[in-house]
C-alpha cells in the first residue's frame, strides 16, 4: 500500500516564471532556425541567378530582318521582319499575326518622357493595354523613346527622396516578355494612313538621325501631351515634372540651393532668394509637389543644415483660379488651402504669371478697386505645372487629316478610333486623345432605323414617346457619356415637345441632342482615364481576334469590327485624391474626406495597389520605411551631380542641368 501511493504522488508544479522562460526560449530557438533556413535558402537561390547560359548554337535570323526592304513615299527601310521572329516556335506562330504596333509604354499602353528636340515633352500610355492582350492574338509591336513605364503619381515623391526613382520604374520589356513581342528605344515622326506605315527615328552609334517604316495592321497612338505654356516668357529658368530626369534635376537644384545658402560668401538677400521654392499651377501635381518641398524643408533640413535656413525658408503655391485643386469638390479644395495656410505654404489664387526671370517671378492679381497690379516674388527654384497641350507629333497628325479641327488634342469617336482614319486601323488613348461628343450631328442615324421601318424621310418624320425612349437607347450605347443626362426621358421629352403635339420633330429632337451636347465635358486628361481606356482596348482586340476568322469568312469589312463585337468606351471616375502635406484629400463617388496620417496611409495603399509589379511595390515599401529610419534620400542628388557634370563636360553649367538629348544611362540601368 505504501509503494502504491508513493508511486501515484503528484510531480510538482513549475513556476509561472519558468514556463514562461521555457515558451520564450523555445520560440526564440524556432524563429532562429526558421530564420537561418530562410537566409540558407536565399544565398541558394541568388547562387543560382548567376548561371550562364552557354548554348552556342547558331540563331536562324531571317534575311529580311537584317536587310529589310525599301519603300514608302520616303524609299525608307520596312520593317517587315524583327531579328527574333524565328528564334522560337512561339514566336514562329505570331510572326503571321495581326501587325499590332504601339506607340507609347505608358498608363494606357504608363508614363515616359521623349528624347530628343523636345526633352520630357511627350508623354506616352501602354501598359494597361499591354497586360490585357492575350498572347498570340497579335503580333505586337512597342516604339518608344525610353524602355521603362513610369509610375508618374509618384514623381512628386521622388523629387525630394521620398521614394527612389527606381521604385517608380518597370522595365518595359519585362512587360512584353509575356506577348512575345518587340520593342524599338525610338520615336513616332509620321504615319503614312494609305500604305499603312508608322516612320520611325533614333540616333545610331555615330549620333546620326536613322528613319524607318514600321507596317502595322492596327495602330494605337498613345504619345501624351506637353506643357502649356500659356504663352509666358522665360520658361526656361523654370523646371517640369514629366519624367526620371526631371526629378533628378529638381532634386540636385533644391540640394544646390541649400548648400549654398550655407556658404560664407552668400548675402542674406541671396540667401532667402535661394530658399525661396515656388510652384506655378495648384492641380494635384502642383500641390503635391509643394506639399514634398515643404515636409522635407520641414523634417529634414534642421537635422542636417543650420536652423537659419529653416527660418528663411519659403515655398509659394501660384493658382490662376480661385481654388487650389479646383476639379475637387470646394470643401477639399478648402480642407488644403487650410492646411497649407497653418504650415505656412503661401497660397496665392487668382494669380496669373506674366513672366519668369532668372531669379524672380512676375505675377498679376486684381486689388480692391478691381484694377490687375503687377506683383513679383523672389526665386531660387521654380516648379512649372499648369496644363498640357498638343505635341508637334500630334500636330503633324492632325495636319494630315482635315476633320482633325481640335488644337488641343486627337479626336476620336467612342470606339477611340482617330477620326479620319481608316476605320477601324488607327486608335488614340490617353493625354493625346479626346473624345468627340457630337450626340446632334448624329441625329439622322438614329432616326434612320425608325424612318426605315416606317418608308419615311428621317428629316420629315415625327416621332412619339415610345420612339423617342428607342432612340435615347441608341443614344446611350453610342455615346455612354450621355447616360447620365437620358435618366427622365419623359420630361425631357415634355420639356421639348413645345408645341404640345404629343412627338417630337426633327427640329425639336435636334434641340433636345444639341442640349445634352452642351452638358457633355471632355474627359480629364489623367492616369486613371488612360488607364481605363487601355483596358478597354485591350479588351476589344481580344475580342476582335476572336471574330475575326467568321467575319472573314462572311466577308464582312474588317474595319466594321469594332461595333458589331464591342461596345462604346464608358469613363468610370474612380475618384480624385491627392497628399498635402503629412495628411491627403480624397473624393471617392461622392464620399469626400480629408485626414492626417491615417489618410497618408491609406493614399499609400491606394497608389501600393496600383504600381505595376511586386517588384515596384516592395521597392516602395522599402522606401517608405526608409524614410521613417533614415529620413529622406538627400545624398542621391550627388550622385546625380557627378553625372550632370560628365555629362555636360565641354559644355556649359549655370545651376541647372544641361540636357545632351539623351537620358543618363544610369536612368535605364536602374530599371533593370
Amino acid at each position: 500500500m505504501l509503494r502504491q501511493s508513493s508511486s501515484s504522488s503528484p510531480r510538482p508544479k513549475r513556476s509561472a516564471i519558468v514556463r514562461f522562460a521555457y515558451r520564450a526560449i523555445t520560440l526564440t530557438g524556432f524563429f532562429v532556425l526558421t530564420a537561418g533556413a530562410l537566409v540558407v535558402l536565399f544565398f541558394v537561390y541568388d547562387a543560382t541567378t548567376y548561371g550562364q547560359d552557354k548554348d552556342e548554337t547558331d540563331v536562324p535570323v531571317s534575311e529580311m530582318a537584317l536587310s529589310p526592304r525599301r519603300g514608302g513615299p520616303k524609299n525608307l527601310p520596312i520593317v517587315d521582319c524583327h531579328l527574333d521572329d524565328d528564334e522560337h516556335p512561339h514566336m514562329l506562330k505570331q510572326k503571321d499575326k495581326p501587325k499590332l504596333v504601339i506607340l507609347g509604354s505608358g498608363w494606357g499602353v504608363g508614363s515616359i518622357s521623349n528624347v530628343g528636340e523636345n526633352q520630357a515633352d511627350l508623354v506616352l500610355q501602354s501598359v494597361a493595354l499591354l497586360k490585357t492582350l492575350n498572347p498570340e492574338d497579335y503580333n505586337v509591336t512597342v516604339v518608344s523613346p525610353v524602355n521603362y513605364f513610369l509610375f508618374t503619381p509618384m514623381l512628386p515623391s521622388a523629387t525630394v527622396g521620398t521614394v527612389e526613382l527606381r521604385s517608380l520604374v518597370e522595365p518595359i520589356r519585362r512587360i512584353m516578355a509575356r506577348l512575345n513581342g518587340h520593342f524599338f528605344k525610338a520615336s513616332a515622326e509620321s504615319i503614312e494612313f494609305s500604305e499603312k506605315l508608322v516612320e520611325i527615328s533614333h540616333v545610331d552609334a555615330n549620333c546620326q538621325k536613322r528613319n524607318f517604316y514600321l507596317p502595322y495592321d492596327k495602330l494605337v497612338i498613345g504619345v501624351g501631351s506637353t506643357t502649356n505654356s500659356h504663352g509666358v516668357d522665360g520658361l526656361e529658368h523654370c523646371y517640369f515634372l514629366k519624367s526620371i530626369d526631371d526629378a533628378r534635376k529638381i532634386q540636385h537644384k533644391v540640394m544646390q540651393n541649400l548648400e549654398q545658402s550655407c556658404l560664407p560668401t552668400t548675402t542674406d538677400e541671396e540667401r532667402r532668394r535661394l530658399l525661396s521654392f515656388v510652384v506655378c499651377g495648384g492641380g494635384p501635381t502642383g500641390v503635391e509637389v509643394a506639399a514634398e518641398l515643404y515636409d522635407m524643408l520641414n523634417e529634414d533640413l534642421a537635422k542636417y543644415f543650420p536652423r537659419i535656413l529653416r527660418n528663411e525658408v519659403s515655398v509659394h503655391l501660384l493658382q490662376s483660379r480661385g481654388h487650389i485643386l479646383n476639379t475637387y469638390d470646394e470643401t477639399l479644395s478648402k480642407y488644403a488651402e487650410d492646411r497649407f495656410s497653418r504650415e505656412q505654404v503661401g497660397i496665392l489664387t487668382n494669380s496669373r504669371v506674366k513672366e519668369v526671370q532668372a531669379d524672380k517671378i512676375l505675377f498679376t492679381q486684381k486689388d480692391e478697386h478691381g484694377e490687375t497690379v503687377t506683383k513679383e516674388i523672389p526665386m531660387g527654384f521654380c516648379l512649372w505645372s499648369t496644363g498640357v497641350s498638343q505635341t508637334d507629333f500630334c500636330k503633324r497628325i492632325s495636319e494630315k487629316i482635315d476633320v482633325q479641327t481640335n488644337k488641343h488634342a486627337l479626336e476620336t469617336d467612342t470606339h477611340l478610333r482617330l477620326i479620319g482614319a481608316p476605320l477601324g486601323d488607327v486608335y488614340a488613348i490617353g493625354d493625346c486623345s479626346t473624345v468627340q461628343n457630337n450626340v446632334a450631328d448624329h441625329l439622322v442615324s438614329f432616326l434612320r432605323a425608325l424612318a426605315w421601318e416606317k418608308g419615311r424621310d428621317p428629316e420629315t418624320m415625327d416621332i412619339s414617346y415610345g420612339e423617342w425612349r428607342a432612340v435615347a437607347q441608341r443614344v446611350k450605347k453610342r455615346f455612354p457619356q450621355a447616360s447620365d443626362h437620358l435618366r427622365r426621358l419623359d420630361r425631357l421629352f415634355e420639356a421639348y415637345d413645345k408645341d404640345k403635339s404629343g412627338t417630337l420633330d426633327f427640329f425639336e429632337l435636334g434641340e433636345l441632342l444639341q442640349q445634352i451636347d452642351n452638358k457633355l465635358t471632355s474627359l480629364p486628361a489623367t492616369a486613371q482615364r488612360a488607364h481605363q481606356q487601355g483596358l478597354y482596348l485591350g479588351r476589344k482586340f481580344n475580342r476582335v481576334a476572336q471574330a475575326a476568322p467568321g467575319f472573314r469568312l462572311n466577308e464582312v469589312d474588317y474595319g466594321d469590327l469594332d461595333e458589331a463585337v464591342y461596345d462604346a468606351f464608358d469613363y468610370k471616375h474612380l475618384g480624385s485624391l491627392a497628399y498635402v502635406g503629412n495628411a491627403a484629400v480624397f473624393d471617392f463617388n461622392g464620399m469626400k474626406f480629408g485626414g492626417g496620417l491615417l489618410a497618408v496611409y491609406l493614399w499609400r495603399g491606394v497608389y501600393f495597389a496600383q504600381s505595376v509589379s511586386l517588384r515596384t511595390r516592395i521597392l516602395l515599401a522599402m522606401d517608405w520605411s526608409k524614410r521613417a529610419l533614415f529620413g529622406r534620400g538627400e545624398s542621391t542628388s550627388t550622385i546625380r551631380e557627378a553625372s550632370e557634370r560628365r555629362e555636360t563636360s565641354g559644355g556649359h553649367f549655370a545651376g541647372r542641368a544641361i540636357s545632351t538629348g539623351e537620358p543618363s544611362m544610369l536612368t535605364f540601368m536602374e530599371t533593370y
